[in-house]
C-alpha cells in the first residue's frame, strides 16, 4: 500500500511528538499520538527504501544487540533496521564478555555505549526479569549520560521481554491496517487472540500480550482464547481492557477456539505457556536445577497434550467472517505434518496465508528503525525530508 509522502511528512511534523531521549519498552506505556509517530516513520522508511533513497541519518555510530534467547526474525530485522539507518551492529554475546566474570549491568550498560546510538534487547524467557533487566541498563545509561560519561544516551529498544514484545505487534497492526485500508477501519473489527497446540514447551506470553493490549487501542473487538490454565500475566489483562473501555471497542476471554474463531475478521493462533508454568521454570533455572526442569516440561508437554483440537484448521478458518478471515502468526509456526507431526496451523491453512505472514513479518525492520529514529532525533520528519529531497539513490 503506497503512501502519499509530502502528506505523511507533514502529519508527522504536526503531530508534536518528542520522544528523543527516550527509550521504547511497552507500548502502553507510550501516548496514542507517540505510537501514530512511530507508524508513520515505519511507513514512510517503508516507501522511501522502495523507492530507492538512501535512509542513512547516522553517519557512524554503533547499535548494540543483547539476544538472551535465540532469533531468527528480529536479529536479522534489527540488524537491518540498523544497517537502514547507517549504523554498525555490534552483538553482546554475554558469555564472551566480562559479565562472565561478574561485571555489573550497571557498569556494562556504559562501556558498550560510548560511541552507540541504540540498544536492542531480547530478554523474553523469564518472568518478572526481562522488562526489569531493560529498565536496569536504561536507568544505567541515564546515569553515564547525565555524569558525562557518554556523549550521547542511547536509546533501549525493547526486542522482546516477558511482558511484551512491541516490535512484533506493531508490524502486526501496520500489516492489519493496511489489509483493511486504514486504522479508520479497524474499529468494531473482531480479532481472536488464541492459545494453539504445540508440541514443545515454554513459549513466552508476550506476543499474545503484547497483541492484546495494543489492539484494544483501536476499537477492537478482541477476544482472548485459551484452555483453562493457560492464563497470561494479570496486569496485561487489566491493560487490555482499559484500552477497550477507552478505546470502544471490546475485550472478551473464553475457552473456546471455535467462540473466538466465529465471524472473527482477523484469528492469531499461537501457543504459549502458562504464567504460572513460567513463574516455576523462572524459579527452577535460578535454582539451576535441571531435574527439576525436567520434570516440569514433562508435565507441561503431558498438559499441553490434552489440548491437540486447538489447531487452527480449515474447518475452525470457515466459522471466521464469511469463512476468509486474515491469518497471523509471528512465525515460525508449528505445522501440521510440515515442522511436527502435530502443530499451531493446519499445513492447508498456513501455505494459503504463508506469503501473508511474511508480508507481516516485513514491517518489523521498519517499525525497529521507526522505533531508534524517533528516540533519537529530534525532528524525524526534517531529517526524513532532508533525505528524500537530497535526490541520491541507495543502489547506483
Amino acid at each position: 500500500m503506497s503512501i502519499d509522502i509530502a502528506k505523511s511528512l507533514t502529519e508527522l511534523e504536526n503531530l508534536g511528538v518528542d520522544m528523543h531521549g527516550k527509550d521504547f519498552l511497552l507500548t502502553w506505556e507510550k501516548s496514542d499520538k507517540e505510537l501514530k509517530a512511530v507508524f508513520l516513520i515505519a511507513e514512510l522508511l517503508k516507501e522511501l527504501h522502495a523507492k530507492n533513497v538512501p535512509l542513512d541519518m547516522f553517519k557512524t555510530g554503533l547499535a548494540v544487540s543483547n539476544f538472551r534467547d535465540n532469533s531468527t526474525r528480529t536479529r536479522f530485522s534489527f540488524a537491518s533496521a540498523c544497517n537502514l539507518l547507517g549504523l554498525a551492529v555490534q552483538d553482546l554475546d554475554e558469555g564472551k564478555s566480562q559479565i562472565a566474570h561478574g561485571e555489573t549491568v550497571r557498569e556494562t550498560a556504559n562501556m558498550i555505549s560510548f560511541l552507540t546510538e541504540a540498544i536492542g534487547i531480547r530478554d523474553d524467557m523469564f518472568i518478572g526479569k526481562g522488562h526489569t533487566y531493560m529498565k536496569e541498563v536504561a536507568e544505567a545509561l541515564d546515569d553515564g549520560f547525565k555524569n558525562g560519561v557518554l556523549n550521547q544516551r542511547p536509546a533501549v529498544v525493547n526486542l522482546q521481554c516477558d511482558l511484551d514484545h512491541p516490535t512484533q505487534s506493531m508490524s502486526d497492526m501496520l500489516f492489519i491496517k493496511n489489509h483493511f485500508g486504514g486504522f479508520e477501519n479497524l474499529k468494531g473489527k473482531k480479532i481472536a487472540m488464541t492459545w494453539a497446540y504445540s508440541p514443545s514447551y515454554g513459549k513466552p506470553l508476550s506476543v499474545p500480550q503484547g497483541v492484546i493490549c495494543l489492539m484494544t487501542r483501536y476499537g477492537m473487538n478482541v477476544e482472548l482464547a485459551h484452555p483453562e490454565g493457560y492464563d497470561l500475566l494479570p496486569e496485561t489483562i487489566k491493560v487490555a481492557q482499559a484500552n477497550a473501555q477507552k478505546s470502544g471497542g471490546s475485550f472478551k476471554v473464553s475457552n473456546s477456539m471455535e467462540s473466538a474463531f466465529k465471524d472473527a475478521d482477523i484469528v492469531y493462533p499461537k501457543s504459549w505457556a502458562p504464567y504460572k508454568v513460567m513463574e516455576r521454570r523462572t524459579a527452577l533455572l535460578e535454582k539451576n536445577d535441571h531435574p527439576g526442569l525436567k520434570e516440569l516440561e514433562k508435565e507441561c508437554l503431558a498438559q499441553n497434550a490434552r489440548h491437540t483440537d486447538w489447531e487452527c484448521d480449515a474447518k475452525k478458518m470457515k466459522g471466521t467472517k464469511g469463512g476468509e478471515g486474515l491469518y497471523l502468526h509471528c512465525l515460525p509456526a508449528d505445522i501440521t505434518d510440515v515442522s511436527c507431526k502435530q502443530g499451531e496451523v493446519s499445513a492447508e491453512v498456513f501455505e494459503k496465508y504463508r506469503i501473508g505472514t511474511y508480508k507481516e513479518a516485513g514491517y518489523k525492520p521498519f517499525i525497529i528503525a521507526a522505533m531508534m529514529a524517533a528516540c533519537t532525533k529530534k525532528n524525524p520528519a526534517k531529517v526524513i525530508e532532508a533525505l528524500y529531497k537530497a535526490g541520491q539513490k541507495r543502489v547506483l
